[in-house]
């Protein structure tokens, strides 16, 4: 029964992912805006808040999130959808965003990375979560300025911001008091503690590997593996650039980042660094789980080999017997014995029984 488990378990989601790649179409204009994949209305979603207190608005059209800016405060609207360029470009227009970002924005997936202009900061991130068991992977674009946010996601699913909003409605911490680059902070920090949660999955799931590699090598845990060790690379792609775009914030002369809040983003540092250490850590940890896999199957392989290396050995001088006798010479002096087929066979069971003894005491079986 356990080892049923065991195999169901490696076998769910043995279906392989083909890495995406940015769509790059020869001779587009650079800035051109292309709706990533079927065109399809975008959900939008705006937090307003102030010390005093915060207003929130689901599934509004782009023109009512607009004007639910607050003039003294934070306005932070969320597009969840890259189907409807309407909503980028109206954003654009509203915000001065730059057109080159707002192409990024909708060619996923993006290198995670941060570009500094004028009036704004543009981030670019990869989130990893566990959605009923299995990663969620997608791209959120981040733009931010003096009293204003906007987050760009390729999917309506839900995210890892829920924490951050709640703290928004509740009042808890200093996100009200603050601006706009205190909610980027709380944002990317979000994402980078999101990526625990997936790393302990995969630890786990090595773990059972690394048992079914010792116990029950059979080809489906090779393969399970392999796959394995293929989304850990998707997710060092994730928890690198990570790491680098919040030194960049840190470092950043910028009016749009406090001081203050590069205290906080040094705590982020940390934890980027943390999680690309477990995660090279992980990664080293499936290619010894490799190696014992194939270790193993040598060893059986090997033991296969000994028991019909021995066997063929003591076949060796029966069939030298049995060659002897089965020659059809006219004068053997044993043809014509009473007992020579019986004695013919005892001398083989004996010759057998012998080699069987001595290879015993040499501990070859």
């Amino acid at each position: 029964m356990a080892d049923e488990r065991l195999k169901r378990r490696l076998s769910a989601g043995l279906g392989t992912r083909r890495h995406r790649v940015a769509r790059v179409r020869p001779g587009t204009q650079p800035g051109t805006l292309v709706a990533a994949g079927t065109p399809a209305p975008a959900r939008v979603s705006v937090i307003a808040y102030n010390r005093e207190g915060a207003t929130e608005r689901r599934d509004v059209t782009i023109d009512d999130g607009l004007a639910a800016l607050a003039p003294g405060g934070v306005t932070w609207i969320n597009v969840d959808g890259l189907g409807d360029t309407t909503v980028l470009t109206r954003l654009g227009e509203r915000f001065g965003l730059h057109a080159l970002a707002l192409e990024d924005v909708l060619n996923a997936p993006q290198r995670p990375k941060v570009e500094r202009y004028d009036k704004h900061m543009f981030v670019v991130m990869r989130t990893m979560r566990l959605a009923e068991g299995e990663v969620a992977e997608e791209q959120v674009s981040l733009f931010f300025g003096p009293g204003w946010l906007i987050t760009v996601q390729e999917r309506p699913d839900g995210d890892c911001f829920g924490a951050v909003r709640e703290a928004i409605r509740q009042g808890r911490g200093r996100v009200r008091e603050a601006g706009a680059d205190y909610l980027a902070y709380l944002l990317v920090d979000s994402v980078v503690d999101a990526y625990f949660p997936v790393i302990e999955h995969f630890g786990e799931r090595i773990q059972h590997l690394e048992s079914a590699a010792i116990d029950d090598p059979s080809p489906l845990v090779l393969v399970q593996m392999q796959r394995v060790r293929h989304q850990l690379l998707a997710l060092r792609r994730a928890v690198w650039p990570m790491r680098e775009e919040v030194a960049i914030l840190i470092r950043e002369e910028s009016d749009l980042v406090t001081p203050e809040t590069r205290i906080f983003l040094r705590d982020v540092y940390d934890h980027a660094v943390q999680a690309l250490e477990i995660v090279e850590s992980l990664r080293e940890t499936a290619v010894s789980v490799m190696e014992v896999y194939l270790s193993v199957q040598n060893q059986r392989l090997q033991e296969v080999m000994k028991v019909l290396t021995v066997i063929a050995t003591i076949f060796i001088p029966l069939t030298f017997i049995a060659s002897i006798y089965g020659m059809n010479f006219e004068h053997m002096p044993e043809l014509k014995a009473r007992y020579g087929y019986a004695w013919a066979l005892g001398l083989m069971l004996a010759t057998a029984v012998g080699m069987i003894g001595y290879f015993k005491r040499k501990g070859w079986w």
